[in-house]
This record gives structure tokens, C-alpha cells and sequence, in this order.
């Protein structure tokens, strides 16, 4: 059995491959199911946004005796029955409440009633208001971010590789990335706040950081003649030639960011680190895949058309038709 060394020298070198590139259309099949099946989720079950999206009121009760969720859900409908509302339990043992928006009077009932139902004083329940016009201009900066940093990384891949190309084929892989995040998202039931946008950004950036030394590896390999190899044996072993990296990579990434999401949220209990945590670690995940088998292969199909490429392709081919018939 082959070491992981062994095994990484052997990639490098070629003497063995992955067909990244030579089976793109299983890979790419795949993509747009995963891509569909994403964006379809919100669909199936909603993505429940946080307040500082939708606006509304908040309530943290800090100590209390017990953290039975039910008691707050029955206060807010005993005070509210059409408010919609949400309750965390916050690392610290603390619990904090979301509902839609409230008036004057019924916040201050709904805080009395929380402080009976947790066997807590007045001052140990505190209350904030997120008015809808905040919501929706944190929305549109969230948007706006996420559109800078589009076109901003389409520019500077463009003038780093010298072809408009690989900054398509990169943004593609990114645009999976971060729709199969959400989709995930979607289906987990986590709430996206703002610290689930900076995660997303976060792995957008993950995302970049991996398509950029996987296309600076291709860049190397097909920047001069090829030789005895067509342009896509030339992409694909460039993408082999990162994969070992690309792994090791991830894994590292990974392992620190599953430890806050498995121990921390579902084993401590703290679920203010769950936004953020679970859209990194499946982002480090889904980009690691989106690299190899979408942005890689794309880019190798968009430059395979060109004449120059065409016909380099067409004589490495034709050689090796010859040189069999010469064999046989």
C-alpha cells in the first residue's frame, strides 16, 4: 500500500492521474444536481434571518433557573399570540429570545412574563428593538459586500493570470460554493445573521485562496508547448499535481472549525458560534470539491476551442494514432 508520499510523487509526476479534466461531464452533471438541489432548499424549508436582517425586538435573560425553551415560546404567545418568535441558548447559560415586531406595551408585558416564567428578577431581563429600515439596509451592505467582492476578484485574477478565462472559471467555482453552502444552510434550519455573511465570505475568500494555487500550478503547465501532452492532459495534471495540497489544506482548515461546531455548538451548547461555524467548515469542504471538479475542468473547456490549442491537440493526437499503428 502507497503512502500518502508515494502516492503525491506519483501524481506529480503523472504516473498516476485523476481524470478531473477527461470525465468533466460526470463532474460537471453533478455540480448543477448539487447546484439545483441548493438552490431548491430554501423552497423546502425556509432560511430562517436573523433580527439584525428582519428587524424586531430581542430579549436575553441572563441566570436563569431553568433553560426550558417552552416557557419562553409560551410567554411570548401568552402576550403576542401572532408574534413569531425564536429562543437560543447562549453559551454562558443565558437564553435569548427573538420575536417579530412588538409595541411599546407588549414588550414591556412579554419581559414580566419571562421573568416570572424563569424565576428571575426584572433587571435580569433585558430588551432591544431593531427597527425594519436597519434590517433591510444591513441586507443591502451584505449584498453589496458579496458584489464588490465578485467583481473585484474577477479583476485581479484576470490581470494576474493574463486571461479573462480563468477569472470566469473561478468565479463559477465560487458561485458554487456559495450556493451549495446556503443550500446546506438551508436545510440544517440554521439562522443566517450577520456572522453567518462573514462566514460565507470567509469561505468565498477559502474558495479563492484554493482555485488561485490550483490555476497557478495549470498556468505553469501550460504557459509553454505542452510537448506530447494535449491542453487538457496539461490542466489535469496540474490539478493532480495540487491535489495532495489541496487536501492537506482543507483538512488543516477543517478540523479547528468542525471542533467549534461539534464541541462547542452541539456538545457545550454554544449556538451564537453556530451561524458562522457551519458555513466555514462546509464552505472549506465545498470548495475544495468545486476547485477540482468545476473550476479546473471549465477553464481547460473554455481554452480547448481556441484554434492555436485546437490544432496542438489535433498533432499530439495524430502522433499518438501513428505511433500505435506503427506498434501494431
Amino acid at each position: 500500500m502507497r503512502t500518502m508520499n508515494q502516492l503525491g510523487n506519483d501524481l506529480y509526476t503523472g504516473e498516476t492521474s485523476i481524470p478531473f479534466v477527461a470525465r468533466r461531464r460526470l463532474w460537471f452533471i453533478i455540480a448543477i444536481v448539487l447546484v439545483v438541489l441548493s438552490a431548491l432548499a430554501p423552497f423546502v424549508r425556509s432560511v430562517p434571518l436573523s433580527i439584525e436582517f428582519t428587524g424586531g425586538s430581542k430579549f436575553t435573560i441572563s441566570a436563569p433557573a431553568s433553560t426550558d425553551q417552552q416557557i419562553a415560546t409560551d410567554a411570548v404567545a401568552s402576550v403576542a399570540p401572532d408574534a413569531e418568535s425564536s429562543v437560543t441558548e447562549l453559551g454562558s447559560g443565558d437564553l435569548q429570545i427573538q420575536t417579530s415586531t412588538l409595541t411599546n406595551d407588549d414588550t414591556r408585558a412579554i419581559a414580566a412574563a419571562l421573568a416570572e416564567g424563569y424565576g428571575v428578577s426584572a433587571d435580569q431581563v433585558t430588551d432591544s428593538f431593531v427597527g425594519p429600515t436597519w434590517g433591510q439596509d444591513v441586507t443591502t451592505k451584505a449584498l453589496w459586500s458579496l458584489a464588490i467582492f465578485l467583481a473585484l476578484t474577477f479583476l485581479v485574477l484576470a490581470m494576474y493570470f493574463r486571461t479573462w478565462k480563468m477569472s470566469v472559471a473561478a468565479i463559477v467555482g465560487l458561485v458554487d460554493v456559495l450556493v451549495v453552502t446556503i443550500g446546506v444552510y438551508s436545510l440544517a434550519g440554521f439562522q443566517i445573521s450577520p456572522s453567518a455573511v462573514i462566514g460565507f465570505l470567509t469561505i468565498l475568500a477559502y474558495s479563492l485562496y484554493d482555485t488561485t494555487v490550483v490555476f497557478d500550478k495549470v498556468r505553469e503547465n501550460t504557459v509553454e508547448d505542452q510537448g506530447d501532452r494535449t491542453f487538457g492532459e496539461s490542466v489535469n495534471l496540474g490539478v493532480n499535481q495540487t491535489l495532495v495540497r489541496s487536501i492537506n489544506t482543507s483538512v488543516v482548515a477543517a478540523l479547528p472549525v468542525a471542533a467549534i461546531l461539534f464541541i462547542g455548538v452541539f456538545g457545550m451548547g454554544a449556538e451564537t458560534l453556530s451561524d458562522i461555524s457551519l458555513s466555514i467548515f462546509v464552505g472549506i469542504i465545498v470548495a475544495t470539491y468545486s476547485t477540482l471538479f468545476v473550476s479546473a475542468p471549465l477553464y481547460s473547456l473554455m481554452r480547448e476551442r481556441e484554434p492555436k490549442i485546437r490544432e496542438h491537440d489535433r498533432k499530439v493526437l495524430a502522433a499518438r494514432a501513428k505511433a500505435a499503428s506503427v506498434e501494431a
